[in-house]
């Protein structure tokens, strides 16, 4: 088998060649991604919305850094936040995001367990 075979079903592929600008905007998107405590809160927020303090018990950071992670994930439009009462609310930007979180720690899964593709 080609290692083309393990990649996701053809609907989830790019349907076009991609310029200069989506590869720059993917790789400042990915650069977002490269830090634990996002990858945790992005996987958090996967699975449902929720506020600071949620967020900094399932993610085991200090509750300053989760907001400042929160605000860079907020400016950079992969959050999204609304008031419920006194609270602040964090959710995924799209769905779109969840599944590229997903699949990371999924190949992550993959090379953990020392899994490899056949060729």
């Amino acid at each position: 088998m080609s290692a083309r075979m393990h990649l996701s079903p053809a609907q989830d592929a790019h349907p076009r060649d991609p310029g200069a600008e989506q590869y720059a905007v993917a790789a400042d998107l990915l650069g977002l991604l490269a830090d634990r405590t996002r990858l945790r809160i992005l996987h958090a927020l996967g699975q449902r919305e929720a506020d600071v303090g949620t967020l900094t018990e399932m993610c085991g950071a200090a509750r300053p850094a989760v907001s400042q992670h929160l605000a860079k994930l907020r400016l950079a439009g992969l959050v999204t936040v609304r008031k419920e009462g006194r609270r602040m609310v964090y959710a995924l930007a799209d769905g779109h995001l969840r599944r590229v979180v997903d699949e990371a720690l999924n190949l992550a899964d993959h090379r953990i367990s020392g899994a490899r593709p056949h060729d």
